[in-house]
């Protein structure tokens, strides 16, 4: 609003005597070019934003590949080393170029990626069927106490047993079938997905639940929207237990188990030892490790950062 300030001094100079006016609601900036500078400010601004975001996720992703091509750098250098120690014979104990010089040499003519398809889908027909019995036997054993007395050691001491030893009653009841392979897998992951489902279970707040109680959760309700909600951190470190013990059962089952119409990289790797042949041995095993780990970081490693930061138990780091 305008305010008016009395002065007597000379003209031009607020003093007694003389009213000056002056407006507040004038803007402090008009015209074009003051709108272009301003505009040409907040862009320079947007500019430095963009830039430092853009050196911050180059920083994030040089700070976790670094310490992986370090390991790798290390494991290489290790197996060379033991190689020039002479501790084996070259053709017992290769080294890291013959082996990787092979390992192109079979994905290249296309012998592995039929093996790998062939596993893949053993292990996403095995894991998904663990995955059912594990939720279905984890929830009544969490939530009936006369099952959880019954069956909670057994479901902990079948998960300790190698999967190895289920293979003789394996073979017996399906013969040296896909069946068979399956029954291993299965038993292999279910019990991890159940004691997972379990814990999550036996680690919610009491509190949490006496107010879904009062809330009106309560039977299938409860355990829809409390339990399982609240129990999907444990839960999905069971899933990720759970994919190690299926990926190492497959692999002894595809070994024991060789269908000749359906390679496999178990029997691939079986192959390639009748034949001596060391760089293909290991190079198979590189594929088998590899699988292992990219499946793990790129599926369970993704999805249990994302469970966490969504329950609040991890942040983001930039």
């Amino acid at each position: 609003m305008p305010v008016t300030q009395t002065d007597e001094t000379a003209p031009g100079e607020a003093g007694a005597g003389e009213t000056a006016v002056i407006d507040d609601d004038r803007p402090a900036l008009s015209g074009p070019r003051e709108a272009a500078a301003t505009a040409a400010d907040l862009a320079g601004l947007d500019a430095l934003d963009a830039a430092d975001e853009g050196i911050s996720g180059r920083r994030a992703l040089w700070s976790s590949l670094w310490p992986k091509l370090a390991a790798i750098t290390l494991t290489l250098g290790v197996w060379q080393g033991v190689v020039w120690s002479g501790v084996k014979p070259p053709y017992v104990l290769p080294g890291p170029g013959p082996v990787l010089a092979e390992l192109w040499t079979m994905l290249a003519d296309g012998t592995i990626f039929e093996a790998m398809v062939n596993t893949m889908v053993r292990a996403v027909m095995g894991f998904t069927l663990a995955l059912v019995i594990g939720v279905v036997v984890g929830s009544l054993v969490a939530r009936v106490p006369v099952l959880r007395a019954a069956f909670g050691s057994l479901i902990t001491g079948i998960q300790t047993m190698p999967s190895i030893a289920w293979f003789p009653l394996a073979i017996l009841l399906f013969q040296l079938t896909e069946k068979a392979i399956l029954f291993v897998v299965v038993l292999g992951a279910a019990p991890a997905i159940a004691n997972g489902l379990i814990a999550g279970a036996d680690q919610i707040p009491p509190i949490l639940l006496r107010a879904g109680r009062v809330l009106g959760a309560r039977g299938f309700a409860a355990w829809r929207y409390v339990v399982l909600p609240a129990s999907l951190p444990s839960f999905v470190g069971g899933l990720k237990q759970g994919w190690a013990f299926a990926w190492r059962s497959l692999m002894a089952g595809e070994l024991l188990v060789i269908i000749a119409e359906k390679p496999s990289i178990g029997s691939v790797l079986q192959v390639r030892r009748n034949l001596a042949d060391a760089r293909g041995l290991i190079a198979t095993m590189i594929v088998i490790l590899v699988i292992g780990i990219v499946v793990d970081t790129l599926v369970f490693g993704r999805l249990e950062r994302a469970v966490l930061r969504r329950w609040g138990l991890a942040t983001e780091r930039r």
